[in-house]
């Protein structure tokens, strides 16, 4: 099977800094890394709902560089910190950016993530089936 790494520039120093693929395509699938929300600037928002945006949008980008969008997503799980404090605005931002069929989806609680700030983290499984650029 082959693997190619997808990196969207904008992700890039990050990724060799952690030694990471944002996204890795193995056959008709694309693997996300998990995605935190914090900013193009790097600042991490207080806001649980911005941090939310800020994901999905890396998500939007790391399938973007493969050629998918969104309707692409077959898996995906949410960490959270707090879960229930903010998990109602994070489903309606989460329904912005998934459509139906939606993907099939685990929230958990957790005890903290690596990124400092971070109250929320998602990772994600998209189904390329021959759609994914050559880029």
């Amino acid at each position: 099977m082959s693997r190619r790494a997808i990196m969207p520039e904008s992700l890039r120093q990050t990724a060799e800094t952690l030694r990471m693929s944002p996204g890795l395509l193995a056959g008709d699938y694309l693997f996300l890394t998990g995605a935190t929300g914090g900013g193009a600037d790097g600042v991490m928002p207080d806001d649980p709902g911005q941090q939310t945006r800020n994901a999905f949008d890396k998500i939007g980008q790391i399938l973007a560089e493969a050629g998918l969008g969104f309707d692409a997503l077959v898996e995906m799980t949410s960490y959270h910190i707090g879960l229930r404090a903010h998990f109602d605005r994070f489903d309606e931002i989460r329904c912005h950016y998934c459509t139906a069929p939606f993907p099939a989806w685990t929230a958990v609680e957790v005890a903290g993530l690596r990124r400092e700030g971070a109250v929320i983290e998602i990772r994600a499984i998209a189904y390329a089936g021959g759609r994914a650029s050559d880029v």
